[in-house]
Formats: structure tokens, C-alpha cells, sequence
């Protein structure tokens, strides 16, 4: 049975983890919530991954279309994930002990934590980019680094209060800003070099999945606190879509009018008119995301030690994610590639999660407390959907592994096309093999 927690003042996120949730959060409060998160300067700029590499670019037309499916697609999977954190009111890595059992729920926590942080410092360092982008200098990145690392600890002590103050204030200027440049590069005009070419479609909507995905394993740290179901799936469904859309549309227009070249995406911004007031906006707003990397590190590490004050918690990673941001000045191709490697890791995770918890023992109620038994088989499928995922889109972390999955192609007689998607097959592989797995599952849930 969980607490309730202390009701004098105005009601915050629990302390520890066996307190119940304050239910606050309405329609309006989500929306606002994710409609800021799937609004960020990353977006603007992996708009080229996309559009496609120079001299092969798809079509705008093409790159549009693919920005729709995949958005649709992964915050489909992401309004999933907040419906069950409204459900049942824990936190996203507590869920997990309903999937697996306590133990083997420490798991993914532990990658979970990793990508968090990694996200949190990597948000850090684009904050300070887009900073020393609107002062006009190469300078003061420490003291950017410093100011945003304050920012995000400060909003992670207070999160349904950061929340609220994200609904009332800040998504209106961050939907003024937004519109600014719609209209003011819109009218500018870009060139379409891809026009009438549609290949690599879907691995452009592969990778605009993986950034919604993303959030995936965060989504319940805040839906929890949802006053219905209802408003946790609609909330965050429509505010994540709205924002990614627009987000990646106005990015790829600024990548088209640059050249191709993703280091001149935000001259588009600062050149327009007063560009540099309203981009101010949106690198000011940025600190939404690495609030929610540092507070849902919190939340993942409560599930290994529960009873550790959250304010603690969300203050140390924040100093910690801090100190690593003044430490790591660029990133190279090998970090993204690990958090490409460990976002993989979650498509499989979430189809084992939504279909065991529709369909499977989650019909009858998870056990989440400390003593949820193991469950060994449901590891099954997440591995398998893990492995299909890396065999047709091998991720480029060391040589060794992706010779390890050419070589595997290569038994196997399988060459990747254009219609072989690894969110989509990462997805549908795990999702079967658990609703295969369901009998089993539940009979031994009645035992």
C-alpha cells in the first residue's frame, strides 16, 4: 500500500517511492509538458538525418511525409507508455518490476540511468551551443554550462511546479517563437535538390521514431501524476505530435536554405529580423529537456534505492550532469552511436511492456512492490526484439559488432531494403512473441 503523501501547501511528487502520487496533472498541464519537450534545438538539427546525406537527398515532399509517419508512430508508443504510468501511478523503471519482477527490472534501469544522463549532458552542451550562438560568441561556454546546469537542478527539486509554470508561461512564448519563424523563413523560400526522390523513406521515419522512442522510458515518471488515464494518453500524444512536426519541418526548411550544411541551421534563425530574441526563447526553453534526463534519472535510481530522498537524488545527477558537460566539449560519433545502441534497446522493450500489460498478466494487476517475483521468460522477447532490431540496422559502436551482424546477414542470406525497418521489426518480433507467451504467462500468474 503506498502513502499519501503530506497535503499542506501545494501538492509536489512524492519524496520517496512508496508514496502515492499526487493525481494534479490535467489535459492541459500534459499538453503544455510535451508540447515543450518535443520542441528542442536537436530537433532542428538532426532534421538533416531526415532530408538525407548531400547529393542524395529525398525529396521535401518525401522528408515531410516521413516526419509524419515517424512522429505518429513513436508518440503512438509514447501515449501508451504514459497511459500505463496513469494506470498504475508509478514511475516508468518501477513499471518494470510488474514485467520482470524486482530484480531483473534493475536491468534496464541501469540503461536507462546511462542514456539519461548521457541525454541530460548532451542537452547541457546544445543549451551552451545555442547560448554562445544568440551572444555572437565562441566564449563563456563554461558560464552557459553552469547557468543551464543551475536552471535544470532548480526545476527538478519542484517538478509538478516547473510543470505548471511550463503550462502557464512558457509553452505560449515558446508557440510565439515558433510561429515567428514559420512565417519569417517561410517566406524566404528553399530549394528542393531531392525533388521527386522518395528512397530512404523509412529509414528517415526510422529515425524520426527513435527520437520519440526516446522518451519512452521517461513518459510515466510524470503521467503518473495524471488526474485520468485519458488526459495522460491525449496529453501527451497530441502535444508531442504537434511539436515534433513543427519542430522538424522548420528545421529541415533552415537546413535547405543553409545548403545542406547542419553547423549554419541556426544562422537561419538569428538571420531574420529580431531572430536572436526569439531563438533566445527556445535555447531558455531547452532546459525542459534537461530537467526531464535529470529528474528521470531520479526516478530510475529510486527503483534501485527507494527510500533516498528525491530532492537528494535530482541534486547530485544535476551537479553531476553539470560536471560532465564542462568536461565534454564535442561529441564524437562513437557517443552517439551509444545512444543509438542503447535507444534500440527500448522499441523491443516497450512492444514486451504494452502487450503484457494489455494482454497478459498486466490484465490482472502487476505486482510492483520490492518482492515482485523474477520473471524469467518475459526476458525472451526482449531480447529477440533487440537482436532483429541490431540485424538489420547494425549500430556502429565497434568494428567487432557490426561485423558480428554483417557476418550474421551474410549466413543468413538477408541484404537490408528500404522496407526493412528496424523500429518496425524491432517492434512487431517482441510484441508477437509476447502475446505467444500470454497463456503461458498468466497460468503461472494464477499459480
Amino acid at each position: 500500500m503506498l502513502d499519501r503523501p503530506e497535503a499542506h501547501g501545494r501538492a509536489e511528487a512524492p519524496l520517496v517511492l512508496d508514496t502515492e502520487p499526487p493525481r494534479t496533472l490535467s489535459f492541459k498541464d500534459q499538453f503544455a509538458l510535451w508540447l515543450n519537450l518535443g520542441v528542442s534545438l536537436i530537433g532542428f538539427s538532426t532534421a538533416a538525418t531526415v532530408l538525407g546525406a548531400p547529393g542524395s537527398e529525398m525529396s521535401f515532399t518525401a522528408a515531410v511525409v516521413a516526419i509524419l509517419a515517424g512522429t505518429v508512430i513513436g508518440t503512438a508508443a509514447l501515449g501508451v507508455a504514459a497511459l500505463i504510468g496513469a494506470k498504475t501511478g508509478a514511475p516508468a523503471m518501477a513499471n518494470l518490476r510488474g514485467l520482470f519482477g524486482t530484480r531483473l527490472s534493475y536491468l534496464p534501469t541501469v540503461l536507462n540511468i546511462a542514456q539519461c544522463v548521457g541525454w541530460g549532458v548532451f542537452e547541457l552542451t546544445v543549451i551552451a551551443q545555442g547560448a554562445q550562438t544568440v551572444a555572437g560568441t565562441d566564449g563563456y561556454r563554461w558560464l552557459f554550462v553552469l547557468l543551464a546546469g543551475a536552471l535544470t537542478t532548480v526545476l527538478t527539486i519542484w517538478p509538478l511546479g516547473s510543470i505548471a509554470v511550463l503550462r502557464k508561461y512558457v509553452a505560449a512564448a515558446v508557440a510565439v517563437a515558433m510561429v515567428y519563424f514559420t512565417v519569417q523563413l517561410g517566406r524566404q523560400g528553399f530549394p528542393d535538390p531531392g525533388a521527386g526522390n522518395w528512397h530512404g523513406f523509412l529509414p528517415a521515419t526510422d529515425a524520426v521514431i527513435a527520437l520519440s522512442i526516446s522518451f519512452v522510458p521517461l513518459a510515466a515518471d510524470y503521467t503518473r501524476h495524471s488526474r485520468t488515464a485519458a488526459a495522460s494518453f491525449w496529453g501527451t500524444f497530441s502535444g508531442y505530435t504537434v511539436a515534433q512536426v513543427w519542430c522538424y519541418v522548420l528545421g529541415l526548411i533552415a537546413l535547405l536554405q543553409s545548403g545542406g550544411d547542419t553547423e549554419k541551421i541556426f544562422s537561419s534563425f538569428t538571420g531574420v529580423w529580431a531572430g536572436w530574441a526569439f531563438l533566445l526563447v527556445l535555447v531558455l526553453r531547452e532546459t525542459d529537456q534537461s530537467f526531464a534526463n535529470v529528474y528521470s534519472t531520479a526516478m530510475s535510481v529510486h527503483n534501485l534505492f527507494p527510500r533516498i530522498d528525491r530532492r537528494l537524488l535530482t541534486g547530485g545527477i544535476g551537479v553531476l550532469t553539470t560536471v560532465l558537460a564542462l568536461q565534454i566539449k564535442e561529441f564524437t560519433a562513437s557517443y552517439y552511436n551509444f545512444l543509438g545502441l542503447i535507444g534500440s534497446v527500448f522499441v523491443p522493450l516497450f512492444a514486451v511492456l504494452a502487450v503484457d500489460y494489455f494482454f497478459g498478466a498486466g490484465r490482472r494487476g502487476w505486482d510492483l512492490s520490492e518482492r515482485a517475483p523474477s520473471r524469467w521468460l518475459m526476458l525472451l522477447p526482449w531480447v529477440l526484439g533487440f537482436a532483429v532490431y541490431q540485424f538489420i540496422a547494425p549500430t556502429a559502436i565497434t568494428g567487432w559488432w557490426v561485423d558480428f551482424w554483417t557476418h550474421a546477414q551474410s549466413a543468413l542470406h538477408f541484404t537490408p531494403q528500404e522496407w526493412t525497418s528496424a523500429s518496425l521489426f524491432g517492434f512487431l518480433v517482441p510484441a508477437l512473441v509476447t502475446l505467444a507467451l500470454t497463456p503461458l504467462t498468466r497460468a503461472r500468474r494464477a499459480d
